[in-house]
């Protein structure tokens, strides 16, 4: 028998590779809760799954050939960290930065809770000064 842990760890990944990297928003309606949320969409803006729709089709947008590559996972009872890489070429606007063209690769660290296998929280802390850094040609 999977624990919750294992199950939420599988989930998490699924997340990266088939929402993420391959763009699968189908995938959304089986992994987020129907009250799920997303704190990398701004305080007030759209909530639940639509939420999660918002902030990848936003980032598929400004990053192309988005990869998002897990790197470790942690998990505990209903919390799950997700250490992972995020390698693409600016497309758009990104922490301020406007389109540079150039690639960049971050390093980024996840938390997100669990309720019945599905997600109810994500947040992520990424790299921004690095990536920022590589965006304006501050470093090779």
């Amino acid at each position: 028998m999977t624990s919750a842990s294992e199950t939420n760890k599988t989930v998490a990944r699924r997340f990266y590779d088939e929402v993420v990297t391959k763009g699968d928003l189908g995938l959304l309606d089986e992994i987020i809760a129907e009250d799920g949320r997303d704190s990398a969409v701004p305080a007030g803006d759209v909530k639940g799954r639509d939420g999660f729709v918002e902030h990848i089709t936003w980032l598929r947008a400004n990053v192309e050939n988005v990869t998002a590559t897990v790197t470790d996972v942690i998990a505990e009872d209903d919390r799950v960290v997700v250490y992972w890489t995020i390698d693409g070429t600016q497309r758009g606007e990104i922490f301020g930065v406007p389109n540079s063209g150039r690639h960049f690769t971050g390093v980024s660290i996840s938390t997100i809770r669990f309720r019945d296998g599905r997600i109810t929280e994500y947040s992520v802390l990424p790299d921004r000064l690095g990536i920022i850094a590589q965006l304006t040609g501050a470093v090779a």
